[in-house]
């Protein structure tokens, strides 16, 4: 239902940009890019029994879930200083938890985020073969189709200077509205 997204520096909006031409031939290409931190569900937001397996009881109304997990974020946020970011290189999924192959995306390094999405996984729970251990930081620029021969290649060599900025605040996007709904400053 959410996620709790890192905010983009405007360079990584431009080197996505600039490797929008080398994109031909896959089935999805990404006009929007996104860093994903944590997803949530409306069950993982919602209070004891509401949403709950065993089918007794509704989930939470969407502007409720909201508000609840703007409330649950603040224990696992409030300590959770400002933190290092950076997109280092282009690599690929070859066999994605989900979806078509292959994936290729920017490669993200930061330990501070790798920190905050275990304590949102201990928090919340974690998607399974896509958060916890399983967790790659990414910013996917495309997926599936096919691609010209040694394009998924070429995209992988490419040299770039890494893009490295602060994150002070997370987004919460709320994928039925592709928007975001609420900020929460670190």
């Amino acid at each position: 239902m959410f996620s709790l997204n890192v905010p983009l520096a405007p360079a990584v909006e431009r080197l996505a940009a600039d490797l929008h031409p080398k994109l031909e031939g896959f089935e999805t290409v990404r006009e929007r890019y996104t860093l994903v931190c944590k997803r949530f569900g409306v069950a993982d937001v919602g209070e004891r029994g509401e949403g709950s397996e065993d089918g007794d009881a509704e989930p939470p109304r969407r502007a409720n879930a909201l508000d609840r997990l703007r409330g649950r974020l603040g224990r696992p946020l409030g300590r959770t200083a400002p933190f290092e970011v950076a997109v280092t290189g282009v690599d690929v999924f070859d066999a994605p938890a989900s979806g078509s192959a292959p994936v290729v995306y920017l490669t993200v390094e930061s330990e501070g985020l790798l920190r905050l999405h275990g304590r949102l996984c201990d928090a919340f729970g974690a998607v399974e073969g896509i958060e916890g251990d399983e967790y790659v930081p990414h910013v996917t620029l495309a997926r599936g189709g096919n691609p010209e021969p040694g394009a998924v290649a070429g995209l992988v060599d490419a040299e770039f200077d890494p893009v490295r900025w602060r994150v002070h605040a997370l987004d919460v996007w709320d994928p039925e509205f592709r928007e975001v709904a609420a900020t929460v400053d670190l």
